[in-house]
C-alpha cells in the first residue's frame, strides 16, 4: 500500500483529476494533501468537492494551508478578508456563487476539520508551511506559523550539505523528525519545476497556482508524478499570476 503526498492545488481541479489518473492509486493507498486547495484557478469549490469524494475511496489526510484558513474564516463568518480577496480569494468566492446551501455546509465542515499537521508512524511530519518552536509543532506558540512560516524551508536550504547531522550547529528543528514534507513556497522561485529536497525537508509546491505543475510523490519510492502545466488546462485564465 503506497502513500502519496500532494502539493498546493489552488483551485486547479482539472490538474488534480489528471494527476490522480496518472498516479493510478490502488485500494488501500493513502493520500496526504499539504493544503492550499483554494484560491487561484476557477475551480476551488470543485476541488473541495473532488477531495471529499476521494476521501470515500482512499485513506486521506488533509492539511490546512493559509489560503484554506482564509476561506474557512469567510465560510464561518460570511466576511471575506480584503487581503484574501486580492490573493486569489475572489476566484474562490466566485466559484461558490451557484453552490446550494447544503453543499456550502458540507464544504465548511470539511474546512473546519482540516489538520494543522500530521505525523505518521515513522515520525515523518506533514505540514503546510513550517513551525518555529525548537520543541516541535505541538509546542508552537503561533498557530499561524503552521500556514505561513518559511524559516524552516529557508534554514534547510541554507544548511543542506554544509553541516553534518552530528554537528552541534545542525538545526535542532530538523532533528525532530525523520523527514518533513511541506508546501507553501513554490519551487519555481528557485527555478525548479520538480519537488525540491534540502536536508530532510521535501518541498512539494511546484507552482500549480502560477505557471507550474501539480505534483505528487510516493514518499517511500520517491517516484514523482505531475500534471500538465496548469495554465494550459485553464485557457483564458491567469491563476494567481495576476496577483
Amino acid at each position: 500500500m503506497a502513500v502519496f503526498v500532494i502539493g498546493d492545488i489552488h483551485g486547479a481541479c482539472r490538474a488534480l483529476q489528471q494527476l490522480i489518473e496518472r498516479v493510478q492509486p490502488q485500494h488501500g493507498d493513502t493520500f496526504i494533501f499539504l493544503g492550499d486547495y483554494v484560491d487561484g484557478w476557477s475551480q476551488s469549490s470543485e476541488v473541495i468537492r473532488y477531495l471529499i469524494k476521494l476521501d470515500e475511496s482512499f485513506i486521506c489526510f488533509f492539511i490546512k494551508g493559509n489560503h484554506d484558513a482564509w476561506c474557512e474564516q469567510w465560510m464561518n463568518t460570511g466576511i471575506p478578508d480584503p487581503l484574501w480577496l486580492r490573493q486569489g480569494g475572489a476566484s474562490t468566492v466566485q466559484s461558490y456563487e451557484t453552490s446550494k446551501p447544503e453543499e456550502w455546509a458540507i464544504h465548511r465542515e470539511f474546512l473546519n476539520r482540516l489538520m494543522d499537521y500530521y505525523v505518521d508512524d515513522e515520525n515523518r511530519l506533514f505540514i503546510h508551511a513550517g513551525f518555529s518552536s525548537m520543541h516541535g509543532p505541538e509546542k508552537e506558540h503561533y498557530e499561524t506559523n503552521y500556514y505561513w512560516d518559511r524559516t524552516l524551508w529557508e534554514m534547510a536550504l541554507t544548511m543542506d550539505k554544509r553541516i553534518q547531522k552530528d554537528s552541534k550547529l545542525y538545526p535542532k528543528r530538523l532533528l525532530l523528525f525523520k523527514e518533513i514534507f511541506i508546501g507553501h513556497t513554490p519551487t519555481l522561485g528557485y527555478d525548479e519545476t520538480l519537488p525540491m529536497h534540502a536536508c530532510n525537508v521535501w518541498n512539494m509546491d511546484t507552482g500549480a497556482a502560477y505557471y507550474g505543475k501539480l505534483s505528487a510523490m510516493n514518499i517511500d519510492t520517491r517516484e514523482v508524478w505531475q500534471s500538465d502545466e496548469v495554465y494550459q488546462l485553464y485557457p483564458g485564465e491567469t491563476g494567481r499570476n495576476k496577483n
